[in-house]
């Protein structure tokens, strides 16, 4: 499956197992399948497939064969893991890994194997976690992020639950969600191309302007004479919505070091938001607020999309030492009945409320928000607590069969030392008892604008959560 020399390809790769049904079963490795892919052209170069004996029939019970159909019949004559250990070390080893949820999933598996049979395991030169990159980048418009949702979405028929058929599943799927945000950029980009005459005259579509032209107190809106930022002649150029960004740069050099780093059910994995760039995160204080302004771009299928920029970069800020209000809510639920996590913070900074106040106002205006919508302001002013104003920071998780976790990076530190060792929280529980009310929060947010099930407004969504502790 090429030569060992050359490592440039990436393997999509899948893996079959048994599923234990009792505390401390082993998993069992049933088959093993992958493709390797051309990074320039995307098409494949070759492939290999297998099942896989595993030492004792016995692990290979009914919940595993409606998993995936195999039987122990089916492997009673094919090779062991230890006999196929070199071939899949071959082809592994020094390349770049991908597959869907292979960070908490396949990877360990494959660590487990080349344990029990004494050897050591192939170490990838970066990873790619399509379940991540696409929750991160393609959203959640197909629904949830498993792999037979998103092939449903694209019309590629039935997930085969057999290791070739999802990883060549997986891998049309990551080239159809790229495509479509390829061509939702391009025409963000041609929005942009006409932004000097949107801010003059009236969208045709929408008939609104698109700079922050409203009455709002500290606000200074753009004159007849004064030229807004054009984002087209800006020096800072800005990524594709399928850019991973740093996370490129991570991939070359991200190792699997350590078992304890990938356990599904440990708290603590390799697993990390590496879409954001955390220097791009700006201190309210260095916002100016005559350089705030809004992109539009239709998507493929559906409502428009807006994006609040910030001299022509998307809006992220930092907030340090921002205090609890609330932990985490319970009363939001996603459409399966899960929690959508969320707390809120006291937004003491006089600077972050009229920022996100404005940035409240020009999204307004260009959210398809009509009448039957109720929008929800982002910063929360009770009646009688109107100097004591706060906002609700939301922690994305994903979902893969059973199991959800928060795509968040969250750091602990004490007063006296820098954050410790990436730590992402897998329970509820445990960002229960870390997100307490009066707690201290350093965090890093993104502003998303939504209207769905007649609510409209903006969504703060946590990238990073830096927890004191004392």
């Amino acid at each position: 499956m090429g030569s060992t020399e050359d490592r440039s390809e990436i393997v999509f790769f899948d893996l079959e197992t048994t599923i234990p049904t009792r505390t401390g079963q082993p998993y069992a490795i049933l088959e093993y399948g992958s493709i390797l892919v051309c990074p320039k052209k995307l098409t494949e170069l070759d492939s290999y497939d297998t099942l896989v004996r595993p030492l004792d029939l016995s692990l290979i019970t009914a919940a595993s064969i409606r998993s995936n159909g195999i039987t122990a019949d089916k492997v009673v004559s094919c090779p062991t893991f230890s006999e196929i250990a070199d071939k899949v070390y071959d082809i592994l080893h020094g390349r770049i890994w991908a597959g869907h949820n292979i960070l908490r999933f396949d990877c360990v598996r494959l660590r487990e194997a080349y344990a029990q049979i004494n050897r050591q395991p192939p170490v990838p030169k970066g990873t790619i976690d399509t379940l991540v990159l696409l929750t991160q980048r393609f959203g959640r418009r197909a629904g949830d992020m498993k792999m037979a949702t998103l092939a449903a979405y694209f019309g590629l028929g039935q997930q085969s639950h057999r290791s070739l058929g999802d990883v060549r599943m997986n891998f049309e799927v990551v080239k159809r969600c790229a495509t479509v945000l390829f061509l939702e950029s391009s025409q963000q980009q041609e929005t942009q191309n006409n932004w000097a005459s949107m801010n003059t005259s009236p969208i045709n579509s929408f008939n609104r302007r698109s700079t922050l032209d409203v009455t709002h107190p500290n606000i200074i809106p753009f004159s007849s004479t004064e030229t807004p930022p054009n984002p087209v002649e800006s020096g800072n150029a800005q990524p594709g919505p399928f850019h991973t960004g740093p996370s490129v740069d991570r991939m070359e050099t991200e190792t699997l070091q350590s078992n304890e780093a990938m356990v599904e059910e440990s708290s603590t994995t390799t697993l990390s938001n590496g879409f954001s760039n955390h220097n791009e995160f700006i201190d309210p204080d260095s916002v100016s607020l005559a350089s705030i302004t809004v992109t539009v771009a239709p998507f493929v299928n559906g409502p428009h999309r807006i994006q609040i920029l910030h001299r022509n970069i998307p809006m992220q800020i930092h907030c340090d030492a921002m205090r609890i209000r609330f932990g985490l809510s319970p009363q939001f639920v996603d459409h399966a009945g899960n929690p959508r996590l969320n707390f809120v913070v006291d937004a003491s900074s006089s600077s972050l409320c009229n920022i996100l106040e404005a940035c409240d106002d020009v999204a307004k205006r260009f959210v398809d928000f009509d009448g039957n919508s109720q929008w929800r302001p982002v910063v929360t002013r009770k009646t009688g607590f109107y100097n004591s104003p706060t906002i609700r920071l939301h922690i994305p998780t994903v979902a893969e069969d059973t199991t959800r976790w928060n795509t968040t990076e969250i750091y602990y530190k004490n007063s006296s030392s820098i954050p410790c060792t990436q730590h992402l929280v897998s329970s509820v529980a445990e960002l229960n008892s870390s997100l307490l009310p009066g707690s201290l929060v350093d965090a890093y947010f993104s502003l998303d604008p939504y209207n769905y099930q007649q609510n409209a407004g903006i969504r703060l969504v946590a990238k990073k959560l830096i927890i004191h502790t004392s």
